[in-house]
């Protein structure tokens, strides 16, 4: 597994593929002077003997009419190899032997040496001359050829009989000269040693550069690790921001800064929420407990203090009891286990029905519900979850509206929606916790009354439900006048 990872490190990826260019890179130059280079080369050798045969053929049949013009011919092959150092010039006769020059040239006037051509180069450019007549071709001062790699051939037919000079020979004779490819040869040679120092310095260059590069784009990322392994154990002091020396880590710096700051609010909502459900689980283990007690000892023969005890315990039990299926329905919701049954609903006859539960409130304790309920407003949700919904906000505006004890429930088509309010006439929400008032467990820093049970978590429930839905929603408040909740339906 350690290979692996070292395999996909940046170090490995970023040595490879500098390693990789620049054998690509070597191999395009290899490419180039083996391939490329060489046909260059050969087309240039090609136009050069072409150029040096057409001006030898014209030089020698000068002379050829020149009577008694040996001398003259000697001369001029000899001045046209010292000017053109890669070239030999022959006189041939039909059997491949040397006319000219002829063994009596004295390399001290000219400098040469004659030598003579491989009997079997010249028969088959003699084939290829003759092939190209066949064909049609212009061969009137000659043709180049080009054997094979290392043998270049100019070769021409002259008409010795037309001239006065004595070629001692009646059959063809033969103009050919050849190109030396020795010096291309060790060009290329010398070109293949300076490769392969290129090649093993451009290797070693890549290796050190891949080295140092790899070392600086993975400095900041093994230090930004480093900080988010010490968040990954806790610690949210952590700053992952730093004098980068490119954009996208300090756009990954940023991100994660982000992610800290919104980890460690979550950190602390869920300390919060473990003492809060600590504490709200506690409170009615205890009373229960208590009033156990109290039937055990004081009260278990006296009918009426039996009855008042035991029913403080089924009241503690029912609070125990919504709260746990709070937490549950809230932890089901938001983890995405409890699926949505989307059927069409009466908005305005579900209202009614939701609201007739806080009827008591107002027989017993002296509420005063107003109803605002347009009539057949129809839309589309999970009627279970609704039901929570209109039951969670009417209860909070139960626990939280003024001396009065007003609240008023709305429901009107509004721009393709239908806008359910609850209001109440309490003390109003501050403006800094207008964001927080949906977080489980949240508290206003305000008193209120708490007339019905209730958890801590209504608004929470509320806030995943709707989102869950996607439905719109939010509060609006006025410090000393009350608060607002609303809901946009969508019509259907």
């Amino acid at each position: 597994m350690t290979h692996q990872k070292h395999f996909h490190s940046i170090n490995f990826i970023l040595w490879l593929s500098f390693l990789i260019f620049a054998a690509f890179i070597i191999l395009l130059i290899w490419v180039f002077q083996s391939a490329l280079l060489r046909v260059f080369l050969g087309a240039q050798m090609v136009d050069d003997l072409s150029s040096v045969g057409e001006q030898a053929y014209d030089r020698i049949c000068r002379q050829m009419s020149i009577p008694n013009g040996e001398d003259g011919i000697n001369k001029c092959i000899i001045e046209m190899q010292n000017d053109n150092i890669f070239v030999t010039i022959y006189l041939l006769d039909e059997a491949g032997s040397v006319l000219y020059p002829t063994e009596t040239v004295d390399p001290g006037d000219y400098g040469f040496v004659a030598g003579k051509p491989e009997s079997s180069v010249f028969r088959a450019a003699v084939s290829s001359l003759e092939a190209a007549e066949e064909r049609g071709e212009n061969v009137y001062k000659g043709i180049t050829l080009v054997l094979n790699s290392e043998c270049y051939v100019y070769l021409a037919r002259l008409d010795a009989s037309s001239y006065p000079v004595d070629m001692n020979t009646t059959s063809d004779v033969y103009l050919y000269i050849d190109y030396s490819t020795q010096l291309t040869n060790r060009v290329m040679g010398n070109m293949r040693m300076q490769l392969i120092m290129i090649a093993i310095v451009v290797i070693f260059l890549a290796l050190v550069i891949s080295a140092l590069l790899s070392i600086k784009l993975t400095k900041p990322i093994q230090r930004i690790t480093r900080a988010a392994k010490r968040m990954a154990a806790g610690d949210f002091t952590v700053n992952f921001k730093g004098e980068y020396s490119y954009a996208e880590m300090d756009a990954l710096a940023e991100t994660l800064d982000f992610a800290k700051e919104e980890i460690g609010k979550a950190d602390e909502l869920q300390k919060e929420v473990l003492a809060n459900v600590t504490h709200d689980l506690k409170t009615p283990l205890t009373m229960i407990k208590a009033y156990a007690s109290m039937i055990q000892e004081i009260s278990g023969d006296n009918p009426e203090k039996r009855a008042k005890h035991t029913q403080v315990i089924i009241d503690e039990s029912d609070r125990l009891t919504a709260l746990v299926n709070d937490i549950l329905n809230l932890s089901k919701i938001q983890s995405g286990m409890d699926t949505l049954k989307l059927t069409s609903i009466n908005l305005s006859e579900f209202v009614h029905t939701v609201l007739e539960r806080f009827e008591y409130l107002t027989e017993t304790q002296g509420f005063t519900l107003v109803r605002e309920i347009d009539d057949d407003l129809y839309t589309e949700a999970d009627m279970e979850k609704l039901e929570q919904v209109v039951y969670n906000l009417v209860g909070n505006a139960v626990n939280y509206t003024g001396e009065d004890k007003k609240i008023v429930v709305g429901l009107h088509r509004e721009e393709g929606y239908l806008r359910f309010t609850v209001t109440d006439t309490g003390k109003g929400i501050p403006p800094e916790e207008i964001e927080s008032i949906w977080d489980r467990y949240h508290r206003s820093t305000e008193t209120h009354k708490r007339p019905i049970k209730g958890t801590g978590l209504g608004l929470s429930i509320v806030k995943t439900i709707l989102l869950k839905h996607g439905f719109r929603f939010g509060v609006q408040s006025e410090l000393g006048k009350g608060s607002a909740f609303f809901v946009l339906f969508p019509e259907k």
